[in-house]
């Protein structure tokens, strides 16, 4: 049987996002698994572009795709005012476009995608539908209501959580992120006590807390024992995290840079001792369904980790490797850092589980 998959997304690309990230290492991997994906996203951004090479060169990647990008002539990111309208309805309209003009009554096909509106109007028409949620929200409550049951439809959650939250579904399965060990591992030149957060350090338009942890390192006790690198996120936010530094005086312990390449990530990753998880306890996707890229690839970089102590975070794989903090409580927070060892080096067995190599093959035999 010859696989194929047309993943529909109202995700653009290329984007300094996990979540683009996420999607184009999935695909990676089902290509080495014998399947043929065709992504379909629409041109809404100034860079966005489906042409293959640039998205290689920017994913740094070598396998090839169909990719099709389509017109975006909807107010989302042209609209400034009351963002969150535009963006609902954008993503409506252009949902119902797509299905309508692109996939009209395919029930041959098999559809993967993350998109609320898109998964609504593939699966009402019949269509072989693959929904991954990563999070609730009040239009996933009403859509999952109406195709949670349907026999074409099928769910992919990323944590057990977020899968119980979302009891009516007929056909479902948890499969949390995963990284790739052909990209991260570890360096036998660990710096010591060196801690590295890497990703976004804002997210949902708010906070993840770093501003907090970097007011911590005021403490004599953590700037004697330790250094902070922080790698991520715009490069205004990174702005404002260096002022910030200054302004405290801890400029020789902490470090910030924007957003760079896998490669480099990887490389910082391997020399880094400690990886740390902090969000924000105001938005309940980061508090309770969260599956972070960044805790595997620390794992597959053989990093000790150290997470504030959120329900997210307590349902990852392999948490008992985690040494967690209570939120906003620097005593916790370097009493915890003192616990830390040595992290154990995953076995093979392991590192293969949280290998997005595993996780395609997952997807293939769940969708397949």
């Amino acid at each position: 049987m010859i696989k194929s998959l047309n993943y529909v997304t109202y995700q653009t690309f290329p984007a300094e996002t996990a979540n683009s990230l996420q999607t184009i290492s999935n695909i990676k991997y089902l290509i080495r698994n014998d399947v043929s994906v065709s992504l379909y996203f629409p041109l809404r951004d100034k860079q966005s572009t489906a042409d293959i090479k640039i998205l290689q060169n920017f994913y740094q990647i070598t396998e090839t795709f169909k990719t099709f990008g389509i017109k975006h002539g909807y107010p989302h990111g042209r609209i400034k005012f009351l963002p969150k309208l535009w963006f609902h309805v954008s993503h409506f309209l252009w949902s119902r476009s797509i299905v309508k003009k692109n996939f009209k009554d395919d029930k041959n096909n098999y559809f993967f995608t993350r998109s609320d509106w898109i998964a609504f109007f593939l699966a009402k028409q019949g269509s072989r539908v693959i929904f991954e949620c990563h999070q609730t929200s009040k239009v996933r409550n009403f859509v999952i209501k109406r195709i949670g049951s349907l026999e074409n439809v099928k769910f992919i959650f990323l944590n057990e959580k977020l899968h119980e939250n979302y009891k009516e579904t007929k056909q479902s399965i948890v499969l949390h992120n995963s990284a790739d060990p052909s990209l991260f591992k570890s360096s036998e030149n660990k710096k010591n006590n060196s801690i590295v957060f890497l990703g976004n350090t804002n997210r949902f338009n708010q906070s993840r807390g770093i501003g907090e942890i970097i007011s911590w390192w005021s403490d004599k006790y953590l700037k004697e024992n330790y250094t902070l690198e922080i790698i991520g996120g715009t490069k205004q936010d990174s702005e404002k995290l260096k002022n910030a530094i200054q302004k405290l005086n801890v400029s020789d312990y902490i470090k910030v840079s924007p957003w760079i390449d896998r490669e480099e990530a990887a490389r910082k990753l391997s020399e880094a001792a400690i990886g740390l998880l902090i969000n924000s306890p105001d938005n309940n996707h980061s508090y309770l369904y969260t599956s972070p890229l960044k805790y595997f690839e620390y794992l597959l970089s053989e990093l000790s980790i150290i997470a504030v102590d959120f329900p997210s975070h307590r349902s990852l794989p392999f948490n008992e490797k985690i040494v967690f903090f209570k939120n906003g409580n620097k005593e916790d927070f370097i009493k915890r850092l003192k616990m830390l060892k040595s992290s154990e080096q995953l076995s093979e067995d392991e590192k293969y589980a949280i290998s997005l190599e595993s996780r395609a093959k997952n997807l293939i035999d769940f969708i397949y």
